[in-house]
């Protein structure tokens, strides 16, 4: 019989076993077997996970017979359990990571000894920890008091990233997976793969490095990262720069040590290593805080970073609550996520794409919309459809973040990364806004004008079949024949009177640059 990751056939496994069991001691003569323990209460862990830290984490149970009902908590917020189910000694869980559709669920499976539940909790499919727990009373899962905020002003520019940075994360191809020997060969790939040469600058190890603080409070990394000044030293030998990750609340969104309480001591410890980059994720801050407050506590590390002394990038991860793009700048941002996360679904990425046209004219040079990190290469969309990715994140001017392995990239990957006429409308230091020229259903024509009285229009095809779409020169304030350059072919159309039309493939794109 299979388990459902429903636990349906868990319980009903659970059933059968109980009257086999009690049918046995019946024919032996014995006693029937006597209720179970009853598990409803908080439960508290630390979770040893593979990477030699631990994890406080909480079980929130309500039991009625065999089901289990309630929440995981394990980052200063409680994950709701989807199914559970308790017999004879054996506990399984099923519950909810975060809010998407379907939602990525984890799962917690436990033997109870004794008092003590014995633990394997996998938090998002693949990162495993295990631990004791042990009944606590719920005044455990009590928050920490919001602290003291800053009175509000306005954080010099640091002067940095004067057009979109461009560089690889590690979140969306490793997750928590990534360790120190990853990142340096992200730095070898990025150098030998000619990305450096195409522009792009920067290595960010995204969550999941935190180590346990010291005596002191420093943060330190954890056994996958045991010599971060030693990383840094080797990007940096590669002629890149590198990033780092954390939050202003207690935990990180993947339950790793947060800057909650030490902002200015970490701003001081990545400055002391070497980094040259921060993003700075809201995550548990979201339970302790309002998001009124977002860009106090925002400006507590836009300030800590600057009295480093040292010039680091700082990237707002808020998810574009709070109407970001009015204050990051304000906080010495240079970059703020204006979306959830991104995932590697034509869906998604459509979904968060098309969204930003309104948002356009708040970008600056130096501070820059981000609607998250790139999924080109990591195989869950078509080459069309990440060509349309690169197309509309450049005319958006939006950070260039990789996050495949660069280390395997095939050549069409490289093709659509590495393309220069596309990359240079991104880095476009007139840094004007995008203009959606006309929509008419699924299909969209914008334009962006650029710094040599040029301009990059873009047809996106949104729907499932190929179409013929058009751009009139009226519309651009343009008039005569123009020279008209494909970006993607590489390839001169010539000059064109009054009106471009191309056939756009379904999820595609025809990027091309117009002149006078």
């Amino acid at each position: 019989m299979e388990f459902s990751a429903t636990g349906g056939h868990r319980r009903e496994g659970c059933v059968l076993l109980r009257v086999l069991l009690i049918f046995s001691a019946l024919l032996l003569g014995a006693i029937p077997l006597s209720a179970q323990t009853d598990l409803t209460g908080v439960w508290a862990v630390n979770l040893g996970m593979g990477d030699g830290n631990s994890i406080r984490a909480y079980l929130d149970l309500q039991q009625s017979g065999e089901q289990i009902t309630g929440g995981v908590w394990y980052d200063y917020g409680k994950r709701p359990i989807k199914e559970g189910s308790y017999c004879d000694g054996k506990l399984h869980l099923t519950f909810i990571l975060w809010d998407e559709t379907p939602p990525p669920l984890g799962t917690a499976d436990g033997t109870l000894q004794g008092d003590q539940l014995r633990l394997m909790v996998h938090l998002t499919g693949v990162e495993e920890g295990r631990g004791v727990a042990e009944r606590t009373n719920r005044e455990a899962l009590a928050l920490p008091a919001p602290l003291p905020l800053p009175k509000l002003h306005d954080v010099p520019d640091n002067g940095l990233v004067r057009t979109p940075p461009m560089g690889w994360n590690s979140w969306n191809k490793f997750a928590e997976k990534i360790d120190d020997i990853s990142v340096r060969g992200m730095a070898d790939a990025m150098v030998s793969s000619g990305m450096r040469d195409a522009g792009y600058t920067y290595i960010n190890i995204d969550d999941t490095w935190e180590g346990p603080r010291d005596a002191q409070g420093n943060i330190t990394g954890n056994l996958k990262f045991p010599n971060m000044k030693g990383l840094v030293d080797y990007v940096h030998s590669k002629g890149l720069k590198i990033g780092i990750y954390s939050g202003p609340g207690p935990r990180t969104c993947g339950g790793y040590e947060g800057s909650y309480g030490h902002e200015e001591q970490d701003a001081k410890t990545y400055a002391a290593w070497g980094f040259d980059y921060l993003k700075y994720d809201w995550c548990s801050a979201g339970r302790i805080y309002k998001d009124s407050d977002m860009r106090a506590v925002y400006q507590k590390m836009g300030d800590a970073l600057q009295a480093t002394g040292r010039p680091i990038v700082f990237s707002l991860c808020q998810y574009g609550n709070d109407d970001v793009w009015n204050w990051g700048a304000k906080v010495g941002g240079n970059l703020w996520r204006t979306t959830g996360d991104i995932t590697d679904h034509w869906k998604r990425m459509d979904q968060i794409g098309f969204k930003q046209f309104e948002i356009a004219s708040y970008w600056q040079v130096g501070h820059w919309n981000d609607p998250d990190m790139l999924e080109i290469g990591n195989g869950g969309m078509t080459a069309d459809e990440y060509r349309t990715h690169m197309s509309l994140w450049s005319m958006l001017a939006a950070p260039l973040l990789a996050g495949n392995d660069l280390r395997t990239m095939s050549d069409e990957t490289k093709s659509i990364l590495m393309n220069k006429e596309v990359i240079a409308i991104d880095q476009d230091t007139s840094a004007k806004p995008i203009k959606k020229i006309s929509e008419q259903g699924k299909l969209v024509v914008a334009a962006r004008p650029l710094k040599d009285k040029t301009w990059a229009v873009g047809l996106f095809n949104r729907g499932d079949a190929t179409a013929k779409m058009s751009v009139n020169w009226s519309d651009l304030g343009l008039h005569g024949k123009l020279q008209v350059r494909d970006l993607w072919a590489h390839k001169d159309l010539g000059k064109v009177a009054d009106q471009f039309s191309a056939e756009v493939p379904a999820h595609g794109v025809m990027l091309v640059l117009i002149k006078r």
